[in-house]
């Protein structure tokens, strides 16, 4: 299993900028599809972002398209997540996740590894 770490949450005012990043061990981004995923308390986990393991198709949530970028570094084996002109509705923790090829990007139960998650919190 893939082990995946989140960092670069924080507390910024509303339309300001935040890059989220999620590193995982070497290889990850060659076997796995990744994601980014975000949860507010008492809600369930809903899909951000998500990345393909060869191509690097990427697929928004139409709530976040043209906000929020999802992008890779395999040399670095690191993930990440553009966050642009941040809103107070964007205040959530989120989490970056693997999964094997094959299965559907938008759906959490798809990911088989997920980070500890990052806590992002926008000010008005």
């Amino acid at each position: 299993q893939a082990q995946l770490v989140e960092s670069g949450g924080g507390l910024v005012q509303a339309g300001e900028s935040l890059r989220l990043s999620c590193t995982a061990p070497y290889r990850t981004f060659m076997w796995y599809n990744t994601a980014w995923f975000r949860q507010a308390p008492g809600k369930e986990r809903e899909f951000v972002s998500a990345i393909s393991r060869t191509e690097d198709v990427t697929y928004n949530d139409e709530v976040v398209k043209g906000q929020f970028t999802i992008s890779k570094n395999r040399a670095k084996s690191t993930l990440y997540l553009q966050m642009n002109n941040l809103k107070v509705e964007d205040t959530v923790v989120y989490y970056c996740a693997a999964a094997r090829p094959g299965r559907q990007a938008r759906i959490s139960s798809s990911y088989d590894n997920w980070g500890q998650g990052t806590q992002v919190t926008v000010s008005v």
